[in-house]
């Protein structure tokens, strides 16, 4: 592995690691130029996917979390209501 590549490994390592402790959920994917990508052939590091991103200048990553990929796990549903009817105390 040539020094600039063993480089950027260890950059994108401690970014993981730094994203890891400081949030409660999982880095998810690596994001780089697909210039970067292509230049590199990287499909994974660390076992998350290398992502190709165009808004992403040469030279720079960025480290995706899993909150954002599976919006906050949050589940939409449709809700089913029923009309209620109030009922009021008949005065005697």
């Amino acid at each position: 592995m040539a020094l600039a590549e063993a480089k950027n490994l260890k950059a994108i390592s401690e970014a993981i690691d730094r994203h890891n402790s400081n949030c409660p959920f999982p880095a998810a994917e690596v994001r780089m130029n697909p210039f970067e990508v292509e230049r590199l052939g990287w499909d994974e590091v660390r076992g998350l996917p290398v992502v190709p991103d165009e808004e992403i200048g040469t030279g720079r990553f960025r480290i995706v979390c899993s909150r954002e990929l599976d919006d906050g796990g949050l589940e939409e549903v449709e809700a089913v209501g029923q009309e209620l009817q109030t009922v009021v105390p008949a005065d005697n």
